[in-house]
């Protein structure tokens, strides 16, 4: 038992722990169908370029340890995290088991993403809200921190930096994870979510939209179906096309804003892949810093679990 009157339940996507993990891992996030083993293989070898293994564990015990420290500065013994996780273990509704056995009756979640989807953060809370009704425990949660001062002054002044060693000729492009066309054609809010972060980040820094940032997409999944886009890839291939107009783009500065954490869509997909494919093209590559658990943000999240 506890003394805490509310649960936090901190959720993020998850990752393997082990190399035994990559596995199940894998299978839950294709929806119980195990894959191919050369799928399999591809995976393993892009951790085994990243080191072996994401840091993403670590990060994201370390980012609900500092909501919890947060917390307990401003309300001690008020609050207890519990960690949900949506393809490893511990899983959401395994968060919300452990609540009940402590016996609180009261839910705030917050997921470690900063932008809504009903394809993620919705599908995080609505997770949280099934397994609760069954015990009885009210849920509330915080939808969005897009604009969440703390993280746009985190993303605002380490962008400052890199431009500062970038090309004067540098294209700032903010990224998110890609998600299926059609849950943006259903009126989902996610990629105005993502745009009210670059421009709050933008506006910060004076830059102007289009000629000195644009937004760009990550990451899609390898389904049929098609994914918000322009992608990176593309979009780096669109700025290298200008190297032999008037007005080259030199360089291109990702802000991985869709992200809080190093993993391997930022690790790998970025680090890894886009700055290769930039630098094959003779455009300087660089990367803002992701939030992690800077504990100015933490705490700002934890302001906002008190707020709902």
């Amino acid at each position: 038992m506890t003394t805490a009157h509310t649960a936090v339940v901190v959720m993020a996507y998850g990752t393997p722990r082990s190399r035994e993990d990559i596995l199940p891992y894998y299978t839950d996030i294709r929806r119980g169908r195990a894959p191919t083993p050369e799928l399999l293989k591809e995976l393993e070898d892009r951790y085994e370029a990243i080191g072996g293994l994401s840091p993403l564990a670590q990060i994201t015990d370390a980012q609900a340890n500092g909501i919890q420290l947060a917390l307990n500065n401003v309300a001690p013994g008020e609050y207890h995290v519990v960690l949900g996780l949506k393809h490893a273990k511990p899983f959401v509704e395994d968060a919300v088991h452990e609540v009940a056995r402590l016996g609180i009756k009261k839910i705030v979640g917050i997921v470690l993403a900063p932008h809504f989807s009903s394809y993620s953060i919705g599908q995080y809370m609505g997770r949280v809200r099934d397994t609760a009704v069954e015990y009885g425990i009210e849920v509330r949660g915080v939808e969005s921190w897009a604009t969440e001062p703390a993280y746009v002054d985190f993303l605002a002044r380490d962008m400052k930096e890199k431009l500062s060693a970038m090309p004067e000729r540098t294209k700032v492009l903010f990224t998110a994870h890609s998600l299926p066309q059609r849950i943006i054609d259903g009126g989902d809010p996610y990629p105005d979510e993502l745009r009210s972060t670059a421009e709050a980040v933008a506006s910060q820094l004076g830059l102007s939209q289009w000629s000195e940032w644009s937004i760009a997409w990550q990451s899609a999944g390898r389904t049929p179906e098609p994914w918000i886009g322009p992608d990176i890839l593309a979009v780096i291939d669109d700025f290298a096309a200008t190297r032999t107009t008037d007005e080259p783009i030199d360089g291109v500065l990702v802000s991985a804003c869709g992200f809080v954490a190093d993993h391997l869509e930022v690790l790998y997909d970025l680090d890894i892949e886009a700055a290769n494919h930039a630098q094959a093209r003779g455009l300087s590559f660089a990367r803002t810093a992701s939030v992690n658990d800077d504990p100015t943000v933490m705490a700002a999240l934890a302001a906002r679990v008190i707020s709902a």
